[in-house]
């Protein structure tokens, strides 16, 4: 994709429902991210607004093109410079100023992304102002930017990182921890700093994992849940002694107990549901429908309420702006929190395992051990040129069953009595992504390979 004053340019390939995805240069550089500064400064009419990002080599001078674009439309900019995603969102609900987060911590070398949020955290994406926002970059691409404006804005720089740590330790109510040892993986990126100077301020012995430079791209541990990426961790805890290990990767945590055993993700899930039921009697928890159904079931076991949404970042913040919830779950290990802004930070929901952990004097696999009770794959990508036409093929075979339950809110749930799938389309690609769940081994591996052998025929 030319960049240099295109006859023409067609962003839809890099934007989705709620943020900016690409390589750096070829599809996207500077003079694009200046031009998405003044973009959203435009439609989000904002005074000021605040900016961040992660350790990537081109980050830096994406988020100050960007800066440098806003501050021409006559935008105040606050800088608070290399973060994580959830340290973005404190200073966007603590400052009540829109902000933009440079990251793309799951992509691999020379890919970049632009997440962007209004005032307080609150999410952009799913009205229309992120494609009124792209419309303008297009055009003004073609046509030259507006005129600046007088005054320019200011850009300043500022520090947020102390007071971010005091506000997570605040939220988990970590009353009078006992002193634990804990190994901590935050990948190569800005976390590596972020969370050991949080964790500094408790009675906790933290033993952080060595990483590569700042400048490297967090590819390699792109997913803190799967196996692989987790070995050096759980390797580590057992070396140490450790308590537990936590894999960090800004919104999402991955947690290995004193035995150097991944805790399953819904296990996780379904104790921090629980705690957080326990601590707001009566509450709502709201989860995507690929979560487990150790989740809703932790929910209604200490009287609260699970409501249930589509996949998505932004659809799980939404309902839980509509709903009140205190807590939202992802499939992907997202957790997200009410008091804090409804943005999702996997520092904090560690931190309330560690304040569950301080609630009882056991070790943590056995406090994991009652909501570890459903057996899980991980996410299934199937190529296809007609994923509406499979996925309707298969609503049609399950819908002879009469012993199973269908719904369509986001692609196709087939449920029955000890298992469940969802198939549902990608948003970007051309494939289907298949979850299943079931009470056990036998039978999750039995569904599997049926879903995928009607979808193969």
């Amino acid at each position: 994709m030319p960049l240099s004053r295109p006859h023409s340019l067609d962003l839809s390939p890099l934007v989705n429902t709620h943020d900016l995805r690409g390589t750096v240069p070829d599809q996207w550089d500077e003079r694009i991210a200046e031009l998405f500064g003044a973009a959203f400064a435009r439609v989000t009419k904002a005074q000021a607004l605040v900016v961040g990002h992660d350790t990537r080599s081109c980050a830096p001078d994406l988020a100050l093109a960007f800066a440098q674009g806003a501050a021409l439309y006559g935008t105040a900019v606050t800088d608070i410079g290399p973060c994580t995603s959830d340290q973005l969102y404190f200073a966007s609900g603590e400052l009540a100023l829109p902000g933009a987060m440079f990251t793309a911590p799951h992509g691999p070398a020379g890919y970049h992304g632009l997440t962007l949020c209004r005032a307080g955290a609150a999410p952009l994406g799913q009205d229309a102002a992120l494609a009124e926002i792209r419309a303008l970059v297009e055009r003004w691409a073609v046509h030259g930017a507006p005129p600046s404006f007088v005054p320019v804005g200011t850009i300043r720089r500022r520090d947020v990182l102390g007071d971010y740590g005091a506000r997570l330790r605040a939220l988990a109510g970590l009353r009078g921890i006992r002193p634990l040892t804990v190994v901590v993986d935050a990948g190569d990126g800005p976390g590596r700093h972020s969370a050991p100077a949080v964790l500094a301020a408790l009675p906790l012995r933290v033993v952080p994992l060595p990483a590569g430079p700042d400048t490297a791209p967090a590819h390699a541990r792109a997913d803190p849940l799967a196996p692989a990426a987790t070995a050096a961790l759980r390797a580590r805890v057992v070396a140490e002694g450790a308590d537990l290990g936590l894999a960090l990767d800004g919104g999402r945590c991955a947690v290995v107990d004193e035995r150097g055993e991944s805790v399953p993700a819904p296990a996780l899930a379904a104790l921090l549901t629980a705690r957080e039921m326990d601590r707001h009697p009566g509450a709502t928890v709201v989860h995507d429908l690929a979560t487990s159904r150790s989740v809703p079931e932790a929910a209604a076991e200490y009287g609260g309420k699970a409501v249930r949404t589509r996949v998505g970042h932004t659809f799980v913040r939404e309902e839980m702006a509509a709903t009140g919830a205190v807590l939202g779950t992802g499939r992907a290990g997202h957790y997200y929190f009410r008091d804090f802004w409804n943005a999702d930070s996997g520092l904090l929901a560690a931190l309330h395992l560690l304040a569950a952990l301080d609630d009882r004097s056991g070790p943590l696999s056995a406090l994991v051990a009652p909501w570890d009770r459903y057996r899980s794959c991980d996410e299934t990508d199937i190529a296809t040129d007609d994923p509406q036409g499979r996925t309707a093929a298969l609503r049609a075979a399950y819908a002879r069953h009469e012993d199973v339950m269908l719904d369509d809110l986001d692609g196709l749930t087939v449920t029955a009595h000890d298992w469940w799938f969802n198939l549902r389309p990608s948003t970007t690609r051309p494939l289907l992504r298949l979850n299943v769940e079931a009470r056990d081994a036998a039978t999750l591996g039995s569904v599997r390979e049926e879903v995928l052998r009607r979808l193969r025929a």
